[in-house]
């Protein structure tokens, strides 16, 4: 990871697109979050709706992942953080093995 040799300067409608975008993930990853509970909580009760929960409770990691990966290519673009994702495995690359 290359990170910028010299101090950064941010304009407050950069600051505040980047607050959004953060925003923005931590209300979708608290969606996928709460579908894993509510279908967890309704398999308690109703366990012959296995398959299609489980269907929906396996969808939510890569969900959330994807959340994660979004954010934080728009804050290291902002911040002009350079990665080199040639040896990055993400979870979900590994979830069907």
């Amino acid at each position: 990871m290359a990170l910028p040799d010299k101090p950064i300067a941010l304009e407050p409608d950069q600051i505040a697109e980047l607050n959004k975008k953060l925003s923005t993930m931590r209300h979708n990853v608290n969606n996928y979050l709460a579908l894993v509970v509510a279908a967890s909580e309704l398999l308690k009760r109703k366990p012959d709706l296995a398959p299609r929960m489980l269907e929906n409770i396996m969808q939510q990691p890569e969900r959330v992942i994807a959340e994660i990966k979004a954010f934080s290519n728009d804050f290291e673009a902002a911040l002009g953080i350079k990665r080199d994702t040639s040896d990055v495995v993400f979870p979900s690359a590994q979830m069907g093995q």
